[in-house]
Parts: C-alpha cells; sequence; structure tokens
C-alpha cells in the first residue's frame, strides 16, 4: 500500500475549481514531481492535502488516504497531529513564512513532540540545525530570521518541517530566487534527509532541471488536471515525455546551445479556472490541436510502465513528437562604442558588531572593472551576497561610491548629486527582481509609465500616450493596459510592464536585476525573447545580473563572475561556461542540475 494515496481529488474556492480530478500516489523513500506552469494547481493540491485551503476552499470530490488512513474522516483535533507528525511542509517563501518576531528556537520549538523540557528541547533544536547545516547551531537557535542569510532561512523552515519526524515531506518551490550553489546545498539536504529517514516526498517545481535532479516520477499539471505522469530515466531525464504541453516546456528552457533562436514560449496563459471545459484544456495554445481537441475531453492512454498521458494524440505518437522548426534570432553584432566603463568600482559601508560600540567596514565591491558597448549584453553572476545588486546600484546613483569611476556614454558621473545626476538618469534603466513590489499599486499602468516621462522631459505631452501605446505594443501588452493596475496582471505581464516602464524614457543602457527568477519556465522563455527583440530593435546594451546560468548562456555575450566584491572571472561566455578557467566559476557550473 502507497504511503500517500490521491484519488479524484477536487477544490472549490467559490466558482473556482484549482483542482479537479488530479490522481497519484507516493510510496515510502519515493519522490514525486509536480511541474507546470503558475495557475495550474500544484500548490493548491499540496493545501488540500494537508487541509489547509484559504477561506472558502473546500475539498468536494474524491479521497485523501495516508498511511491508511482517509483524511476526510479526521477531526481537525487528529489533523492537528498529523500535520508534523504525518507530513510536513516547506513553504515556498522562508520570509513571510517565518515568525519575525520569535527566534528560530522558538519557532522550532513549537513543531517538536509534546511533553518534552525546556533542555530537552533546546537539545533537540541544536541537533535539527546541525543535521540541516546551520553553522553554530548553539548560537544560531537565538538568532531571529532577519539575522540569517535567505538558505539558512530556508534551512530552518526544513529543520522545523522535520521537527515532528513525518513519513511524507512537501516541499512547494523550496529553492526559489535562491543562487545555484544554495539552490544546489539545499535540493540534496532534502534528497539526504528523505533518503536517510525513508520519507516520501512531494516536490512542487517548475523548474525542470529541479525535477530531473531529484524525483522518481513527475506529474505535468494544467488548469487544475493532471495530463501526464512518467517515470524519471536517470540518463534521459524526461525525453520520454509525450504532451504537447509538457514538451513545450521543456522547449522552452534556456541553455547555451539555444543562443540564437528563439524560445519556444507558449502563447497564451493558463484559461481561469471558473469556467466549464468541453474538450482538451490546452487546446487554444496547442499548435498540435486538431477536430476532437475543441469538443470531447481526452481520457488517459497508457504508453508504457508507469507513463499515461490525457492527449487525444495519445494513439498517434509521433504526432507529439513532430518537430518544430527554431525560429533564428538576428542577434546583432555589438558595436565598439562604450555605453557603460566601470573603473575599480568599490562600494562600502560600516556595520555594527556584536560587540558594544563595535564597528567593521563591508566592502561590499571592492574595484570591480568593466566595459559594456552599445548591443551588448554583459551577464553579472556569483552567489547571493556577492555584489551584483550593490554594484548596479552604485552604476545608476541609488548607492554612494567610495572609490573609482563610473562613465555613462562618455560622461563620468561618479559622486554627482541628485540634482547634477538627474540629466543622465535617462541613461540607463533599470528592471527590478519583483514587478509587483516596484510598481506602485496605486497607480495604473498609463500613469506609471508617463510619470518617468513627465520627470525627466521625454517626449511632448501631447504625444505621450500615443508613444504610450506603441510601447505596451512592443512588449506583448494590450493597449487597454493603461487603465489598469498592476495586482489586474499575471506575474509575466507585470514584469512586461516593468520593462516597458524603463523603455519609456529611451535608455541606451537596460540593467535588469533577476528579471526572471520568479517566474515559470514558459513566461521566462517570453521575457527572454522579448529583452533578445528589444535589443536587435534599439541597440540597448544590457547588464543582466542573474543567478540562471541557462539565460546567461541564451542572451549574454560575455559573463563577469563575482566572488566578495571582486570580478574573479571576465570573458566570452561560450568561454566561461565551456572552459572556466577559476575553481569558484568550476564550482558554480558544477551546481547547475
Amino acid at each position: 500500500m502507497s504511503l500517500l494515496q490521491v484519488e479524484n481529488l477536487g477544490v472549490r474556492i467559490g466558482d473556482v475549481a484549482p483542482v479537479d480530478g488530479v490522481s497519484f500516489a507516493i510510496d515510502a523513500g519515493e519522490t514525486f514531481a509536480l511541474l507546470g506552469e503558475s495557475g495550474s494547481g500544484k500548490s493548491m493540491t499540496a493545501l488540500a492535502l494537508m487541509r489547509l485551503l484559504p477561506a472558502g476552499g473546500r475539498i468536494v470530490d474524491g479521497q485523501v488516504s495516508f498511511d491508511g488512513q482517509a483524511l476526510s474522516e479526521l477531526p481537525e483535533s487528529q489533523m492537528r497531529t498529523l500535520r508534523g507528525r504525518g507530513m510536513a511542509m516547506i513553504f515556498q517563501e522562508p520570509q513571510t513564512s517565518l515568525n519575525p518576531v520569535m527566534t528560530v528556537g522558538d519557532q522550532i520549538a513549537e513543531a517538536l513532540p509534546a511533553g518534552l523540557s525546556r533542555s530537552e528541547q533546546e537539545r533537540e533544536i541544536v541537533r535539527l540545525l546541525e543535521e540541516v547545516g546551520i553553522p553554530d547551531p548553539a548560537l544560531r537557535m537565538h538568532s531571529y530570521p532577519f539575522e540569517l542569510s535567505g538558505g539558512q532561512k530556508q534551512r530552518v523552515m526544513i529543520a522545523q518541517a522535520l521537527a515532528g519526524k513525518p513519513k511524507l515531506l512537501i516541499a512547494d518551490e523550496p529553492t526559489t530566487a535562491l543562487d545555484v550553489t544554495l539552490q544546489a546545498q539545499i535540493l540534496q539536504l532534502i534528497k539526504r534527509l528523505a533518503r536517510e529517514r525513508g520519507m516520501g516526498l512531494l516536490l512542487i517545481t517548475h523548474d525542470l532541471g529541479v525535477a530531473r535532479h531529484m524525483a522518481d516520477r513527475v506529474g505535468i499539471m494544467y488548469a487544475g488536471q493532471l495530463v501526464e505522469s512518467l517515470p524519471v530515466e536517470r540518463e534521459t531525464g524526461l525525453e520520454r515525455a509525450f504532451h504537447p504541453y509538457t514538451r513545450k516546456l521543456m522547449a522552452a528552457v534556456p541553455s547555451l546551445q539555444r543562443a540564437g533562436e528563439r524560445l519556444a514560449a507558449i502563447p497564451g496563459r493558463v484559461p481561469p479556472l471558473n469556467q466549464p471545459f468541453a474538450g482538451c484544456r490546452f487546446a487554444d495554445r496547442c499548435a498540435q490541436a486538431f477536430e476532437p481537441c475543441a469538443g470531447t475531453a481526452p481520457g488517459w492512454s497508457t504508453l508504457g510502465e508507469g507513463h499515461a498521458v490525457r492527449c487525444h494524440l495519445a494513439p498517434q505518437p509521433q504526432a507529439a513528437r513532430r518537430a518544430e522548426a527554431a525560429q533564428a534570432l538576428k542577434i546583432p553584432v555589438p558595436s565598439r562604442t562604450p555605453v557603460l566603463t566601470v573603473r575599480d568600482l568599490a562600494v562600502s559601508f560600516t556595520q555594527r558588531t556584536g560587540q558594544l560600540f563595535g564597528k567593521q567596514r563591508i566592502h561590499a565591491v571592492d574595484g570591480i572593472s568593466f566595459e559594456l558597448n552599445a548591443g551588448e549584453t554583459l551577464a553579472l553572476v556569483g552567489e547571493s551576497g556577492c555584489g551584483k545588486t550593490t554594484a548596479a546600484k552604485a552604476i545608476l546613483g541609488l548607492t554612494a561610491v567610495s572609490g573609482g569611476e563610473v562613465v555613462l556614454d562618455g560622461q563620468n558621473v561618479t559622486g554627482l548629486s541628485e540634482r547634477r545626476f538627474k540629466p543622465y538618469r535617462r541613461l540607463a534603466q533599470i528592471v527590478f527582481q519583483d514587478p509587483y513590489s516596484s510598481l506602485n499599486p496605486r497607480m495604473r499602468v498609463g500613469d506609471i509609465l508617463q510619470e518617468g516621462m513627465a520627470a525627466l522631459g521625454v517626449g511632448e505631452p501631447s504625444s505621450r500616450s500615443r508613444d504610450i501605446a506603441t510601447l505596451l505594443e512592443k512588449v506583448g501588452l494590450d493597449p487597454d493596459a493603461v487603465a489598469r493596475y498592476p495586482h489586474e496582471f499575471s506575474g509575466g505581464q507585470r514584469q512586461r510592464i516593468a520593462i516597458a516602464r524603463a523603455l519609456a524614457v529611451k535608455p541606451k543602457l537596460l540593467i535588469c536585476d533577476e528579471p526572471t527568477s520568479a517566474l515559470d519556465v514558459s513566461v521566462q522563455a517570453q521575457i527572454l525573447n522579448l529583452l533578445a527583440d528589444l535589443q536587435r530593435e534599439e541597440g540597448l546594451a544590457m547588464l543582466f545580473i542573474t543567478h540562471n546560468l541557462a539565460a546567461v548562456g541564451y542572451l549574454a555575450h560575455r559573463v563577469a563572475v563575482m566572488k566578495g566584491g571582486r570580478i574573479v572571472e571576465l570573458g566570452a561566455t561560450h568561454d566561461i561556461l565551456s572552459r572556466p578557467q577559476q575553481a569558484y566559476t568550476q564550482g558554480l557550473l558544477a551546481s547547475v542540475l
């Protein structure tokens, strides 16, 4: 008997059906990954298993059995005992999941079995923190979440989840927005602990590389349903995948080998789930849809041992594997005209130590130099805390420079006051990592785009509305977007708005700070294609800050690798990714899944 058995699970929240007829099983010691775009129902499935649905949510169909017991029959008092001891969950964002006013130790103590004395609790907390790789655990148990790095906070979440010795661990996007080395460390930790404890693992992710590395089997979700389930082959990964949606997801992954090609972004978006569906839910976005797809819902077909697919093409196996010709991108050859020159740039600040009146000098950026030409993309990569974003803020005049020079379009702008720097603001613009927090939620999109144009005197007031309509079309948004607010758009659409805002003042340099880190693979492909198109059309110089080395291989001409505030390796993308010279760069590449 399987540890977890999910049969025909259905969930409703009001008139929305985020989970509709989902079935799968997980054995003890097995890892099952749920893949799919945002809005497909992955996280809602996990919350339904834990009976932690949001207000108004309810299970309307199906059965969930855990360790031979039907969860629907358990009263809430028994479910509270089961959560933690039977199954536990690692949530997507530890910063918002951990209580900011409680110490790490106190939060882990809440998940420990009742009846332990304080000294026994402390010994167990130290043991758990040590098990998940937190340095100096006896000291760190008294720390608050804000005193920990992103990777350490995620490790605390894992320790908290393991405190009740669960049989099933649910990990919901456990490595989103972490750099590649931290991602590899966290995933290896989860995998090792699951193996040592014999736990079942439900892994929710939109990263195909993570699924290939971690999972024994994968289920692909789309619009509330599972559309494919198959085992992961250790040699070939997901190459046996059949469903057109799965294969489109695979084709959307950027890589060095796909540089010069347009990524296979999936048109459209996941349909709203408050409507009845007559046929295949993917039909409107599928290039291979034919007559039955629109009016008849496909049933399950078995393609091999452990491999099942919900698709009308299943009786015609070759149809789903019909290759789509890759569209070539006309990648411009960068000019030799420098748009940005950075010479020995340094940024430092004073930080208090734990001792009374104690202070220390932190060198966040320590003498970096590089040049960026028109039409060129330079990727700035490295682990979290290496100084990438601080360097970008210094270039933009948002952080005080301690030394060196920043030259924009031939003008030395180092150390200028805000008044004197303002004329140069339009030369360089930035696209932030999280578009939702960087867009004013109380302003309509049209006003957001006009704000920068008016502040920097770009264009005539009478023609700005026309310019904005053209700009929205350029970034792939409808003209009626001007009257809507940021919360009315998806994550990918908000990132397009952020890009449009940056382009509205006609810059020569575009700085992209982790622009795709929280996006699923299909939306990431759309944004990378858009950036490549804009560079070709506008001749932009781009500084691309990221930990996504696959995106670097696809988009960048050159790569600068940062460590401890310094550039340790700089060169052509192919050379850096294929033949790295520095041990640090080799370690970064070895961490890529």
